[in-house]
């Protein structure tokens, strides 16, 4: 009956295989596509199904996406004995620097006379022990969509009236996950079963925004009105050991300040602080809120702006602009006795933030740090945050 369903699906919609999803331009060149961990996880779960219900051994499977799409997706190493089976699907996350390409997930599965169908976490499989998350805590970090493609996937080769304890492993992934977001977010033990379409995009921007926008979202869920942006794992250690900040309140924001800022606002935070080294956060002053330099540069012309309006010779600002990077730039300035530019930077980025959200109740501070994570520019709402949270910041 299943190969009969699954071939009526393809002769009316069509398959694809996952080998040939397909590109997108980015930067210049085509990426290849690939599939989430979600669709892994499905695809060794029906797999396994099929071999522990019919004992026939697949070298791929058709996989129904949320789109209904079906795709073909290669397994490996699938094996069981009367009441279990397993089956290994390897990652292929096409072009995208995802860290999660080529590891194996591992689906393990058994029959039960319920029709209820569990999906529990094994090893290298996170654990969610904070609120805030799509998962419970308690649970495996496996998120809605993926339990809902398994489900679904298996349920066609079930049947009605049976179900399955269907359990995901990930050897290795306990490691990987420590170059994750999942130790900030209370994700332990291991990686994410993740996936919105089952599809991964390769370098798409919108998929990492929405990354970043589950911490803010957590932190707000912990209770706290108070959200401390940082470009990225710098700025985070540098918030935490030099300035006393809770790393309860620590969100990275990489070059995505403005969508950050707009995430704070939706969540209700009555506070804001921006750290982060001036390449960075000089831009803001520029009212530039995505700071990646493909989208827009403008450090060295900027601090050259400012320093003209402190009275600084057409030579000096010459020579900032020459500078190759924003440390140089920083030397040069300091020599010149013009420190105070720094304080004039971080209160322009501050008034414009404010601006860009269209807002003054919600309480504003930008730190702007050298590479050491020292304050190089302190506005005046930082120094009212600093003194009220008792931050190592004046």
């Amino acid at each position: 009956m299943e190969e009969i369903l699954e071939e009526s699906l393809v002769n009316r919609e069509g398959i694809v295989k996952s080998s040939d999803l397909g590109t997108v331009w980015q930067n210049g060149r085509f990426w290849r596509k690939g599939i989430t961990t979600g669709t892994c996880a499905t695809a060794g779960a029906k797999a396994a199904l099929k071999f522990l219900l019919t004992g026939e051994k697949v070298s791929e499977v058709a996989v129904r996406l949320p789109s209904g799409q079906l795709l073909m997706v290669p397994v490996k190493d699938l094996g069981g004995d009367q009441n279990t089976a397993w089956c290994t699907v390897i990652k292929d996350g096409g072009d995208d620097p995802d860290i999660t390409t080529g590891l194996p997930i591992v689906a393990q599965v058994q029959v039960q006379e319920s029709r209820e169908i569990q999906i529990v976490g094994g090893p290298g499989v996170g654990q969610v022990t904070k609120p805030g998350l799509p998962v419970p805590p308690g649970q495996a970090a496996i998120n809605p969509v993926p339990r809902k493609m398994i489900k679904e996937n298996v349920r066609e080769v079930l049947g009605r009236d049976l179900g399955a304890i269907i359990k995901i492993s990930v050897p290795g992934g306990e490691k990987i996950a420590l170059k994750t977001l999942n130790p900030q977010l209370g994700i332990i033990g291991g990686i994410s079963i993740l996936g919105t379409s089952g599809i991964v995009e390769p370098m798409s921007e919108e998929a990492f925004k929405d990354s970043l926008a589950v911490r803010v979202r957590q932190i707000k869920a912990l209770g706290a009105d108070t959200l401390v942006l940082v470009p990225g794992k710098i700025g985070e250690k540098a918030a935490v050991e030099k300035y006393n900040i809770s790393p309860q309140l620590i969100a990275l924001m990489s070059n995505f300040v403005g969508f950050m800022l707009e995430q704070a606002q939706k969540e209700g935070f009555q506070e804001v602080l921006i750290l982060g080294h001036l390449g960075k956060t000089v831009k803001l002053s520029a009212g530039i809120f995505h700071t990646h330099s493909r989208q827009a540069d403008g450090r060295l012309e900027t601090m050259a702006a400012y320093l003209g309006t402190l009275g600084a010779t057409g030579s000096l600002i010459q020579e900032v602009l020459d500078q190759t990077t924003t440390e140089g730039a920083v030397t040069l300035i300091k020599n010149a006795g013009f420190s105070e530019l720094f304080e004039v930077l971080a209160e322009k980025g501050e008034k414009r933030c404010k601006r860009f959200l269209k807002t003054e109740s919600l309480e504003i501070g930008l730190v702007m740090t050298d590479m050491q994570g020292n304050p190089l520019g302190i506005s005046s709402g930082a120094k009212r945050l600093g003194g009220k949270h008792r931050w190592h910041i004046r």
